[in-house]
C-alpha cells in the first residue's frame, strides 16, 4: 500500500530504544504509516535482541542472519541506521535526525542520554515542538530510579505475579513480556495525545513512562479489589476472582475454557449438562453465591465436564450461546481458518529472504495498517539516511 494511505504518514519518529517495550510502540506507529528510523548501536552490532535467538532467518544457503524472531516480532516498518552515541560525531548524527523527527523515544537509564547531550531538556531547546518518550524500569523519578529493568522484574515487582499461577504453586510470570508489550502501548497512547497537543498548540512534550507503573495499571480489577476490600488477592490458576463458572476445565481428552457470565448463562449452562437443579440450589442461583461457594459448585461442575469429550461439552455449550472454547497450541492458532480470514499471519521480504510474522490487529476502514519494511538487517539503511538531505523521506 503506498505510504499515503497510513493514518500517521508524515510523522517521523527516531527510535533509540531497543528490547520490546519502545520497539513494541514504534512498530505500531510505524504500522499505522509513520516513517521511524532506529538507531543501534555498531559496538553490540545492535539491538539486543538480535542475540535472542534461535531461531534465525537463515539466507538461501542455510547460513543464520541477525534476524532472529525476537528481534523481528516487533523491528517491522523501521529502517536501521548504525550510529556509535558515545562518540561526538555520533551525538551530532543525532541531533541531527532529531532536528527532522517528530517523536524521540529512548529506554535508556535515567540519564543515559542526558550526558551525551541527547536528553529531552537539551533537544527540546532548539526543538520546542519535539515529542520526547522515555520508557524505563521505574521511570524518572522515586527511590528506584535509578535501577535497571526488564519486563520480568516488573512483573514481580508490579505484583501480575503474584496473582499468576496455581494456588499452590509459586508465582509465576505471564508466558510472553507482557510488561514490556503492555508499556508499549501506553508509549502508544500517549505519543499519540502528546503529537495532537503538539499540532494543536505548537508545543512539545516529554513523557516518563516505566514498566513497573504500566504493569501497576493493568491489575485492573485485582489492584481495585485490593484497594476496596483490603484483601490480598490469591493466585487461583485459570480461575476468575469475581466469576463463577470461568476457569478452564478438563474433559475426558483435553481442556476447555468455559466463561459463564450471568445468572441467565449459568441455568442455561446447567441444563446444556444436565445440571438443570443447580440454578435453584441457593448457594448457586447467583454470581455472589457461586463465588461463597466455589469449591461446592465445582464438585459438581468437574466431574459432569471430565465424564464429556471436549467436542461433546463444546456442542452442547456452543448451542445453549455459553462461552466455550478450546485451549491452543500456536501451530492450531496460526494454522486456523480464523487467522487466515483475519489476515493475522503476514508475509514479508526480508534481506535474507520471505519471513513470516503476526499481523497487527487493528482493522481500519480508511487508513489500513501497512507491511512496507521487513525488519532490517543492522545498519541496512544507514548509508541512505545519513547521507540524505531528507532522512525520512518516504515512510
Amino acid at each position: 500500500m503506498a505510504g499515503s494511505n497510513g493514518a500517521l504518514n508524515g510523522v517521523k519518529i527516531l527510535d533509540l530504544s531497543r528490547i520490546l517495550a519502545g520497539p513494541t510502540c514504534t512498530q505500531l506507529l510505524g504500522d499505522l504509516g509513520a516513517s521511524v528510523i532506529k538507531i543501534e548501536n555498531p559496538v553490540t552490532q545492535g539491538d539486543d535482541t538480535r542475540q535472542w535467538g534461535p531461531p534465525y532467518v537463515t539466507d538461501a544457503d542455510g547460513n543464520p542472519s541477525d534476524l532472529s524472531a525476537y528481534f523481528m516480532c516487533a523491528n517491522r516498518n523501521k529502517r536501521s541506521v548504525a550510529v556509535d552515541i558515545t562518540t561526538a560525531e555520533g551525538q551530532e548524527k543525532i541531533k541531527w535526525l532529531a532536528s527532522h523527527a517528530d517523536i524521540v523515544i529512548e529506554n535508556f537509564k535515567p540519564g543515559g542520554l542526558a550526558k551525551y547531550g541527547l536528553g529531552y531538556d537539551a533537544l527540546s531547546k532548539d526543538l520546542p515542538g519535539l515529542v520526547y518518550c522515555s520508557i524505563s524500569g521505574y521511570g524518572q523519578t522515586g527511590p528506584n530510579a535509578s535501577k535497571p529493568g526488564y519486563d520480568l522484574m516488573a512483573q514481580g515487582f508490579g505484583g501480575i505475579m503474584s496473582l499468576t499461577g496455581e494456588p499452590d504453586g509459586r508465582p509465576m510470570k505471564v508466558g510472553v513480556g507482557i510488561a514490556d508489550v503492555m508499556c508499549g502501548m501506553y508509549a502508544t497512547v500517549g505519543i499519540l495525545a502528546a503529537l495532537r497537543h503538539r499540532d494543536q498548540t505548537g508545543e512539545g512534550q516529554y513523557i516518563d513512562l516505566s514498566l513497573v507503573d504500566a504493569q501497576i495499571a493493568w491489575t485492573i480489577n485485582e489492584g481495585v479489589n485490593y484497594m476496596i476490600s483490603g484483601e490480598v488477592p490469591q493466585r487461583r490458576g485459570n480461575a476468575h476472582p469475581n466469576i463463577v463458572p470461568y476457569d478452564t476445565y478438563a474433559t475426558s481428552d483435553g481442556h476447555l475454557v468455559i466463561a459463564v457470565g450471568n445468572d441467565s448463562q449459568f441455568r442455561r449452562f446447567c441444563d446444556a449438562l444436565g445440571l438443570g437443579d443447580m440454578p435453584d440450589d441457593a448457594r448457586f442461583a447467583t454470581n455472589p453465591a457461586r463465588l461463597s461457594n466455589r469449591v461446592a459448585l465445582n464438585d459438581r461442575l468437574v466431574p459432569a465436564l471430565h465424564a464429556r469429550t471436549s467436542a461433546e461439552v463444546t456442542r452442547a455449550l456452543e448451542a445453549a450461546k455459553i462461552p466455550v472454547g478450546p485451549v491452543q497450541t500456536l501451530d492450531q492458532v496460526f494454522t486456523s481458518d480464523q487467522v487466515a480470514a483475519r489476515d493475522m499471519r503476514v508475509e514479508m521480504q526480508a534481506d535474507p529472504g520471505p519471513v513470516e510474522l503476526i499481523g497487527n490487529p487493528l482493522n481500519l476502514s480508511r487508513t489500513p495498517v501497512q507491511y512496507r519494511h521487513a525488519p532490517p538487517v543492522f545498519g541496512a539503511d544507514t548509508d541512505d539516511i545519513l547521507g540524505s538531505d531528507d532522512p525520512f523521506g518516504t515512510a
